[in-house]
C-alpha cells in the first residue's frame, strides 16, 4: 500500500496501490484520469436550500443545547459549471453530445473532482444505452439510483440521481433528472391514487437491470413513478401504505400501537434498571 494521500479525483474509491498497466500507480494526481481543472460556478436562483442554526442544524423543537446556537450555516447546492470541465470531463461530454443531442436540460455541475450531467427526462432512455454500448464511454454499471427531494424547486422538485460506473474506462459520472411534483403535499394527507399527479420518468431496468430494486424503492419512498417497470410495487413499506416516507413534505409522527396487556411507562421513566 502506498504511503502517498488519496486524491479526490473522479476515480474516488479505489485503493491507493491499485495500478494501471504501465504501471503508475491510478490515483496518483498526475496520472491524465485525475487532472480536473477547477470549472467555475454560474448562479442559479434555486442554490439556497436550507439556513440552519447551532450545532445540529436544528430548525424546530426546544432548540440546540451544545451552547453553539448562536451559528447560522446557509446550505446551499452547487452552480452551474462552464466549460472546460477539465482532465476527461470534457471527452464524456462531447460524446454525449455528439450520440444523443439536446440530452441537457441545460445544468452541469463539476464539484468535488465529481461531474453531475442533468438530463431531460424524454432523453434518459437513449442516453443510458449510448453511456453503456459506446466504446468512447462504456458505463456499463449503474451503480446506485435514489432521489432527492427539494420542495422549495418550483417546477423542479423531485430529482432522481442516476451514479454510472465505467470498469472499462475506471470513470464515474452521475445524472439527475429534475422531475414537476405537482400537488405534493396532498400525498401524506390523502394517499392519493391518481398516478398522473406524481412525477414520471423512463425505467432504465431494460438498460441496467440491476436497477429493478433500486427503482422499486424509489417509489416507495419519494412517489416517483418508473414507466416501463417490470413490477413497480413496495419494496420496504406494506402494500396499502399510505404517503411516500423520504419525501420532506411526509409527516413527522409516530405509529399508534395498541399494546395488550402492558403498560408504557412516561419517557422520563422509561431507562430504569431497578
Amino acid at each position: 500500500m502506498s504511503d502517498k494521500p488519496t486524491p479526490r479525483g473522479a476515480a474516488g474509491g479505489l485503493d491507493s496501490g491499485d495500478r494501471i498497466p504501465d504501471g503508475r500507480n491510478f490515483l496518483d494526481p498526475s496520472h491524465p484520469d485525475q487532472v480536473h481543472t477547477p470549472a467555475k460556478g454560474r448562479e442559479w436562483t434555486d442554490r439556497r436550500i436550507d439556513t440552519r442554526k447551532g450545532m445540529w442544524g436544528a430548525t424546530s423543537g426546544p432548540g440546540d443545547t451544545s451552547g453553539y446556537g448562536g451559528i447560522v450555516r446557509t446550505v446551499e447546492i452547487s452552480g452551474n459549471s462552464e466549460r472546460p470541465y477539465g482532465g476527461w470531463f470534457d471527452e464524456v461530454a462531447d460524446r454525449m453530445a455528439e450520440l444523443v443531442p439536446d440530452f441537457s436540460d441545460g445544468l452541469t455541475v463539476v464539484d468535488r473532482g465529481e461531474i453531475t450531467f442533468f438530463v431531460r427526462s424524454e432523453k434518459l432512455l437513449e442516453l443510458v444505452e449510448v453511456l453503456r454500448d459506446d466504446d468512447a464511454l462504456r458505463f456499463e454499471s449503474c451503480t446506485s439510483l435514489t432521489c432527492v427531494h427539494y420542495p422549495h424547486m418550483a417546477g423542479r422538485e423531485m430529482h432522481v440521481v442516476y451514479n454510472l460506473l465505467s470498469m472499462t474506462h475506471n470513470r464515474r459520472i452521475r445524472l439527475e433528472v429534475a422531475l414537476a411534483d405537482p400537488g405534493q403535499e396532498d400525498v401524506a394527507r390523502t394517499g392519493r391514487s391518481d398516478v398522473d399527479s406524481l412525477p414520471h420518468v423512463p425505467s432504465v431496468v431494460s438498460v441496467y437491470p440491476h436497477a429493478d430494486w433500486q427503482e422499486r424503492e424509489a417509489w416507495d419512498m419519494f412517489g416517483v413513478i418508473f414507466d416501463g417497470h417490470p413490477a413497480l410495487t413496495r419494496i420496504l413499506m406494506p402494500d396499502d401504505w399510505v404517503g411516500h416516507p423520504q419525501r420532506k413534505d411526509y409527516p413527522l409522527g409516530g405509529i399508534p400501537i395498541e399494546y395488550k396487556g402492558a403498560v408504557v411507562p412516561p419517557p422520563d421513566q422509561r431507562r430504569s434498571y431497578n
